[in-house]
């Protein structure tokens, strides 16, 4: 029986989300509408993380479920876990909030 082991929701994300504990050097193959990725992990993802789906430079958004929830701090490269090291969140943040009134 075949398990699933990442989900991609939208064509526009550049991450997806682990749906169990994912090893360095494993190859997850993905799809999602026409696109299909086949993504060398370099590091362990757990469950629920996400990793990177195609190169994000520093400064570019992180897109899941099609929608931004953040910015990259750092160049991630394919296959790299996308967390708090090299993410700065831009959901639910007042301070962003209040330039933006």
């Amino acid at each position: 029986m075949y398990q699933r082991k990442a989900l991609i929701v939208n064509e526009l994300d550049n991450v997806a989300s682990a749906l169990t504990n994912l090893k360095y050097g494993e190859v997850i193959e993905l799809e999602v509408g026409n696109i299909v990725y086949r993504v060398k992990l370099f590091s362990d993802i757990p469950f629920g993380h996400k990793f990177a789906l195609k190169r994000i430079n520093k400064g570019e958004y992180i897109i899941k479920y099609g929608e931004i929830i953040g910015r990259a701090v750092k160049d991630i490269n394919v296959g790299e876990h996308v967390h708090i090291h090299n993410v700065e969140s831009l959901r639910a943040r007042g301070d962003l909030q209040k330039e933006n009134t």
